[in-house]
């Protein structure tokens, strides 16, 4: 069975969106990539929860009220990827896994490989951005490309 995940899209007024540089440790999936902020849904929690209680963890910023964007069906996961407004001011930030934080344009975005199949992610927030409402909620059908794949040479 594929666990399930939540992941946000924190996006400010520029309209750039929050990556976290995963952690470069060889015991982790995806050393030392860029990522959304995210995690694990327990088995007794619901993605919304699970999002909640994640950012409060990592980055000790309450997400109640996040908008579902998408639910991604991944070779490995269920992925459940949330939107939220932010216009965090990053060095007053605290992060408690992970390198460190930037705000990342959508050209930006776009030249790093990102962690877990999350190019196309961004890819259709960045296309949908004028167009985004809660009834454009959706499942989207994609294949998760291996994280060796998307690692720096």
């Amino acid at each position: 069975m594929k666990h399930r995940g939540a992941s946000i899209i924190f996006y400010n007024s520029f309209q750039q969106v929050l990556l976290v540089l995963r952690d470069d440790l060889p015991s982790i999936s995806c050393p030392g990539m860029w990522d959304l902020p995210g995690g694990h849904i327990e088995h007794d929690e619901t993605p919304a929860e699970c999002i909640v209680r994640e950012m409060l963890e990592e980055i000790e910023v309450n997400t109640e009220g996040c908008e579902l964007f998408r639910i991604y069906e991944f070779a490995d996961r269920t992925e459940y990827v949330f939107l939220k407004p932010a216009e965090f001011e990053l060095q007053n930030m605290v992060l408690h896994e992970g390198q460190m934080l930037r705000w990342f344009s959508r050209e930006e975005a776009e030249q790093e490989n990102l962690a877990y199949g999350f190019n196309q992610v961004l890819s259709d927030y960045f296309n949908s951005f004028f167009k985004f409402t809660v009834s454009s909620q959706e499942t989207v059908q994609r294949p998760l490309p291996p994280c060796s794949l998307f690692q720096r040479q």
